[in-house]
């Protein structure tokens, strides 16, 4: 492997994978440790590690093909919904340190995605809210 990025890897043909989509911007493939029947993975071709390393016009041109995508796969499995993730940080799951999106077909009688909620301190939420505002 001449990358030393997995997904760069994939993305230059080093690396085989179960394409679903590929244009000149990302390449969509399903997730070989998929979370529900068409777990699909979308890297932008071009390398940045996460978020907040993409430049705005790429990640622009890298969205509208996570919702074709999306799209796509909703039609051909007829699931009832999906969740799109994109973890950014060690601390948030990210374990590869390129920057993609999963797009999590979800089904009624499949397993859930549940974040814990809390009922929220309001004084707290306030301040927190005026350290944030920008």
């Amino acid at each position: 492997m001449k990358n030393d990025c997995i997904f760069c890897a994939i993305a230059a043909g080093e690396i085989p994978c179960f394409k679903v989509y590929e244009d000149d911007v990302v390449l969509a493939y399903l997730d070989i440790n998929p979370c529900t029947k068409g777990h699909t993975l979308v890297i932008p071709k071009a390398h940045s590690a996460g978020l907040l390393d993409t430049p705005p016009d790429a990640l622009k041109e890298i969205v509208a093909r996570v919702q074709k995508v999306a799209a796509h796969v909703k039609e051909v499995l007829g699931c009832d919904g999906f969740n799109i993730l994109q973890n950014n940080g060690e601390a948030a799951g990210q374990s590869v340190f390129h920057l993609h999106f999963h797009i999590v077909p979800r089904y009624k009688d499949g397993p859930s995605l549940t974040f814990q909620s809390r009922k929220g301190d309001m004084a707290a939420l306030a301040a927190l809210g005026e350290r944030l505002r920008f």
